[in-house]
């Protein structure tokens, strides 16, 4: 493998993502979980303090190498704009007609400003896929005792994080290139 290449595809070593795992060239295979979020500063200070000693527990009983990812995602809430925009439609009150409206233009604003969505993944390598599913079982189980919600990556999280790192987070589409014959 040279990395003199002027192509990505040539020094990363990835050869494909698939049953939700990164599988490499030399057939280790890259996978682990996606944590939901969830925001301790709102606890109540006890509870909090419970969690974090948690946390501390929980990262020194893995023993083995990982990676914590954080990564952005960007919303799309196209959906939830259109639903309010039927509502709208089907809406004759002026007052609830006002509410939807408003809705939109938050809707709105929030697309115009970029808005995106935190997600954290714990990912490890591993060649053996019995070690894998024991150590997403371990990851799932300790980090619900630290009050998280956790699953193993989906290959649509996999090549997200890989978008992220290798382009900024901009999703890369590949198509068909049409010329024309003038």
């Amino acid at each position: 493998m040279s990395t003199n290449s002027i192509y990505t595809e040539n020094w990363i070593p990835v050869k494909g993502i698939n049953n939700n795992m990164i599988i490499l060239d030399n057939k280790q295979m890259v996978t682990g979980v996606k944590i939901q979020p969830r925001n301790i500063f709102i606890l109540e200070e006890n509870y909090r303090n419970t969690i974090i000693e948690s946390f501390k527990t929980f990262y020194n009983l893995i023993d083995y190498e990982f990676w914590l990812i954080i990564a952005d995602r960007p919303v799309d809430i196209n959906l939830y704009i259109s639903q309010l925009q039927l509502q709208l439609n089907n809406t004759q009150s002026p007052v609830y007609r006002k509410l939807i409206m408003d809705d939109i233009e938050k809707a709105e604003l929030f697309m115009n400003n970029g808005i995106v969505d935190t997600e954290y993944y714990i990912l490890f390598k591993e060649k053996s896929t019995d070690a894998i599913q024991k150590k997403i079982r371990n990851l799932i189980s300790n980090l619900a005792n630290c009050g998280l919600i956790a699953s193993q990556t989906s290959n649509e999280d996999l090549r997200m994080i890989i978008d992220n790192f290798l382009n900024g987070g901009i999703k890369y589409e590949s198509g068909t290139v049409i010329t024309s014959d003038n």
